[in-house]
């Protein structure tokens, strides 16, 4: 088959969760450029449909859904929503996470909503979306890790600015997040359903002066990712050209740890 066809997504029923993020909105741009239909699913619907309306008066076919991944009846109904409208779900990109916890020292009960929300919430949202893939034939499940769930945090990224201490929890979800995609690749396999992770390293979002010129010099390509970055890989793990990739996650840093 043709590079081009492996490709190419049209036809493909795509959900991305917190597709109105950063890194999001460069994943659902991606993933609808090439051809799939793409439904972006957060708490806030509103926000959801501000970005849905801008890729459709782009000509993508993007629509928004809400869901609340720490409520159950949230997520199922998310589940009849897409079946309902769709019919089906062929590729689940899980990528929305929740930020409670500010810092090291952050009140310990925010670890838990943490737990509630990345743990227990990202579980449910994947054996619920997954299940809806396996009824639709298979599929791919593309979990959005971090640079961050395979490495410890490097302070000196940090120093000169007033940024904090990275939040601990983030890096116990991102690295737990990589472990369950080899688990899932496995268990799933018999729905002919292939589950792979990315771990993006930093985006760039107008941080402090320091912290750019920190981080920067460490990256051998000389830059923080951009909204190209991560939608190649995306592509690649949603399509037939990723067809034989599965259990597996995929470093995107620059080369930062090379």
């Amino acid at each position: 088959m043709n590079v081009k066809d492996l490709l190419n997504l049209d036809g493909k029923i795509i959900l991305v969760t917190g597709g109105a993020g950063l890194y999001g909105k460069c994943i659902v741009e991606g993933l609808a450029e090439a051809g799939g239909t793409v439904i972006t699913a957060s708490r806030n619907l509103e926000n959801g449909q501000k970005v849905a309306a801008d890729f459709r008066s782009r000509g993508y076919d993007v629509y928004a859904l809400k869901v609340d991944q720490a409520d159950h009846d949230s997520v199922l109904t998310l589940k009849e929503e897409i079946k309902k409208h769709f019919g089906r779900l062929d590729v689940f990109v899980n990528n929305s996470v929740a930020r409670p916890m500010k810092g090291y020292d952050a009140p310990i009960e925010n670890f838990a909503e943490s737990m509630r929300v990345n743990a227990t919430g990202m579980m449910d949202i994947v054996r619920e979306m997954g299940n809806l893939m396996g009824e639709s034939g298979g599929g791919s499940i593309i979990n959005i890790s971090s640079m961050m769930g395979m490495y410890g945090p490097d302070l000196s990224n940090y120093e000169g600015t007033d940024m904090g201490t990275p939040s601990p929890d983030y890096f116990f979800h991102r690295a737990g997040i990589i472990n369950l995609t080899r688990y899932l690749a496995r268990v799933l396999a018999d729905k002919k359903i292939r589950v792979n992770s990315v771990s993006p390293g930093g985006f760039f979002n107008h941080q402090p002066e320091r912290f750019l010129e920190n981080y920067c010099k460490k990256v051998p390509v000389g830059r923080m990712a951009n909204n190209d970055d991560i939608k190649g890989v995306m592509v690649l793990l949603a399509s037939d050209a990723g067809a034989y990739i599965n259990g597996e996650n995929i470093l995107m840093d620059g080369g930062m740890h090379a």
